[in-house]
Order: C-alpha cells, then sequence, then structure tokens
C-alpha cells in the first residue's frame, strides 16, 4: 500500500494544466491515423489466440516509436516498455486484442467479412466487443507518451493481451498465462489501468464502478446419461431429455429460494445438446452453460447446489450425470484508493458531469486476472454515437464510434501521467 501512495503523487494544477495541453494537442495530430489503424484492425478481426497479425501490427507500431518490445507472450501477446527519463514506480495499461466468432451486421464501410475457425466449424469473424477500439487506443496512447519520456518519472508497461474472451478448449491463454509465464516478474507494476468499450454509454461520457465491478465467470459442461429406446416406446427409456428438462428447471431454484436476494447472481444454461432423430429418446444430453458471482461463497453454494440438484433429478429418473465445472474468471475488484485518486482525474478531463458511476455488471472480464496480482482500475469508455442505439456487446450489431478513439487516449494518457507523476517541461 506504501509503494501505491507513493507512487499516486498529485501533480500541480499548474503542471497538470500543462500536461493536459500537450496530451490534447498530441492526441489531436495523432486521432486521424489512429483511427485508421482501429478500421485495418476491424477489418481484420482474429479469435482468441490466434491473434497473428494483430500481435505483429502491434509490435512493428511500438517498435517505431522505440519502446522496449516483447512478442509471442502467452502465444499471441505483446508487451511494450516505455522507460522514463526519471525514476519513478512502474504502471501497466491492458487491452486485449481478440475478436468473437459473430457475424457482423453494421452499416460501417469498414465491417468485417473476416472468417474463422472456431471448434472445427468455418465461422464468420468480427469485433463485437470492442477490442479494436481497446487495441487502437493503447497504441495511441503509447505514440502520445514516447516523445515525452524525458519527462515521465516511473516506467509504463503496456500489455497487448490475446484471448480475452477465452482460450479454444484444450489450449491456455489470456491474462492468467500472461501472468504464469511471469509478464511481471522482472517489471512489476504497482498498480494496472484498463478500459472497455460500454454499448449503453454515449460519446463523451466515461464510467466506473467502485469495488466489485465485474462478475466472476464460471463454466460448466454436465453430461445426463439415461438409456437409448424407440420414442414409440418410453416406457424402455431412461429418458436424459425429460433428466436434462427438470435439471435445467430445477437450477433456477438456487437462485430464487438457496441465495440472498441481495446478493447478485445468474445461473443460465446456453446450450441443450442430445438425440438425433425425432423418434429415438437417446442416450445421452449435454448442457452447457455459465454461472456469475461476486463473492466466493455465493460461488461454492451453486457450485454444491448444481450438483445436488443434478444427483437428485438423474437418481430419481434412473440415470447418472457427470459435469465439468470450471471457474474460469475470478472478479474485477476496482482498488478503493486507487479509484478515489484517479477518478479526480477523469473528471478534470471530461467534466463531473460526465463521468458516471455504474452499477456492477455480471460481465466478466479477464483483467481481474491482472488487478488480483496489482491493485486495478478498470473503467468503462462511452462508445454510442449520439442519437443512435447500438447493439450489445457480443451481437452482430454493436458499434463503437470512432470519436470514442481520441478520447480514450486522452483519458488513458492522463491516467498514466497523473498516476507516475508526470512534470513538465
Amino acid at each position: 500500500m506504501k509503494a501505491l501512495l507513493l507512487g499516486l503523487v498529485l501533480v500541480p494544477a499548474a503542471l497538470s494544466a500543462q500536461s493536459d495541453a500537450d496530451v490534447r494537442a498530441a492526441v489531436d495530430r495523432l486521432a486521424p491515423s489512429i483511427i485508421e489503424v482501429r478500421h485495418v484492425l476491424h477489418q481484420n478481426p482474429e479469435l482468441s489466440n490466434r491473434e497473428f497479425k494483430t500481435a505483429e501490427r502491434v509490435a512493428a507500431h511500438l517498435r517505431s516509436l522505440g519502446l522496449e518490445v516483447r512478442t509471442g507472450v502467452a502465444r499471441t501477446g505483446v508487451v511494450g516498455i516505455l522507460r522514463g527519463g526519471r525514476p519513478g514506480p512502474v504502471l501497466a495499461v491492458r487491452a486485449d486484442m481478440d475478436a468473437l466468432p459473430v457475424r457482423e451486421e453494421t452499416p460501417y464501410p469498414f465491417r468485417s467479412t473476416a472468417k474463422g475457425e472456431y471448434l472445427g466449424k468455418q465461422v464468420d469473424v468480427s469485433h463485437a466487443c470492442g477490442h479494436d477500439v481497446h487495441t487502437a487506443v493503447q497504441m495511441g496512447v503509447a505514440s502520445v507518451l514516447a516523445p515525452m519520456r524525458d519527462r515521465i518519472a516511473g516506467t509504463v508497461v503496456f500489455l497487448f493481451q490475446p484471448a480475452e474472451e477465452g482460450a479454444p478448449p484444450g489450449e491456455e491463454g489470456g491474462a492468467a498465462l500472461m501472468l504464469k509465464e511471469g509478464v511481471f516478474r522482472d517489471l512489476k507494476p504497482e498498480a494496472v489501468i484498463g478500459l472497455h468499450t460500454f454499448a449503453q454509454m454515449e460519446v463523451g461520457k466515461v464510467g466506473y464502478t467502485p469495488g466489485p465491478a465485474m462478475a466472476a465467470s464460471d463454466r460448466f459442461i454436465a453430461t445426463i446419461r439415461g438409456r437409448q429406446s424407440h420414442g414409440a416406446s418410453p416406457q424402455l427409456s431412461i429418458d436424459p431429455v425429460l433428466m436434462a428438462s427438470q435439471a435445467v428447471m430445477s437450477l433456477q431454484t438456487i437462485r430464487s429460494r438457496n441465495l440472498s436476494p441481495f446478493e447478485p447472481s445468474v445461473v443460465t444454461v446456453g446450450v441443450i445438446r442430445g438425440g438425433e432423430r425425432f423418434n429415438i429418446i437417446p442416450d445421452t444430453v449435454t448442457l452447457m452453460g455459465t454461472v456469475r458471482t461476486f463473492d466466493p461463497k455465493v460461488q461454492d453454494e451453486v457450485e454444491r447446489r448444481m450438483r445436488e440438484i443434478l444427483e437428485g433429478v438423474t437418481r430419481a429418473g434412473g440415470g447418472s450425470y457427470t459435469i465439468d465445472y470450471q471457474r474460469t474468471t475470478p472478479v474485477t475488484v476496482n482498488h478503493a484508493d486507487l479509484t478515489r485518486r484517479l477518478r479526480p482525474t477523469m473528471e478534470r478531463l471530461m467534466g463531473a458531469q460526465n463521468v458516471v458511476e455504474v452499477p456492477p455488471t455480471t460481465g466478466a472480464e479477464d483483467f481481474a486476472f491482472f488487478a488480483n496480482t496489482v491493485p486495478g482500475f478498470f473503467y468503462r469508455l462511452g462508445t454510442v454515437k449520439p442519437g443512435t442505439r447500438s447493439g450489445d456487446h457480443h451481437t452482430p450489431t454493436f458499434m463503437a464510434d470512432d470519436a470514442s478513439i481520441p478520447i480514450g487516449m486522452r483519458v488513458m494518457s492522463s491516467l498514466v501521467l497523473d498516476y507516475l507523476g508526470s512534470v513538465g517541461r
């Protein structure tokens, strides 16, 4: 904690004003080229652990700025190091690079028509969560700060992370693998900052959540086994379809009857898969889904009750079950002291009326692994063009407006400079 507070030196007002003016001028100059970078990234999306071309573009950009660059981190991740001209703390900033198996249906002239392979199938690929904006903004921040390096007190570690959406089955990836490979071992930051596009917030606003901001995410695959028979002779079967149907309904009682109504959580079955023909009762049915929680005790209770329900339903029906329950992403928590010290920077830049405290979301974020290692601050960047609507994240009509990019560059650059106690010329 002492190191964190030492890193959060308040910058005198006159120096903040000079720094803000310098950042604004740099952003105004760089924004058109960084927006073009965003268009290129958007038209060339790559799935998790397959961000090869994206990583090449990022690494080339960072090298052109004179940063120390590491590639191949957690398969396709890139790390850039900007060492300031004066001693000071180490701060990490993070952007995620991967896209999703979603067909884009937007009016953008730079919309994606890319294809990729997902779970053995050929799929459409798009940046339906705004990671192209995250990557472009962070490349822009590096462009803003690199010419200022002599004035910077400390070191900035730029983390370009792959596989935020989750590595393919059987592979490791994302923030957890970056940490496992020692990304913080030789140059451990005192804090880490990240941002995310927000499909419910207009351009010109930023948002943040004090404390727990995004939920822990668990993933389960349950297989219910019975006995196959002709559909005309159900008495000869042990029907896994019936057991699966009862299980899906009963799993919803965890949220409604076993947990406090004041404790946010989600239990969702997203896939029910079984059978090959209309007149055959199959021998197995598979359920796949997700659990979202904010408290490890609630997480334990959900998993315990899920196993009890599956055991009870299948025993009563004469069948059996297996379950693969994985705790994939922890809760994303905004560090209290770090949040209190960085909010004034956002208010100074955006105006207090444009800095919004947003409620926690049951969406999950791989940034949590970094923020569980060092104090973290994760904020939301308004990306909806005023007067228009965007589809939600992970949908074909998700749209993030280009006008959000210079705002993201200004805010992140100033957060970095204020944290490091940058001084003027």
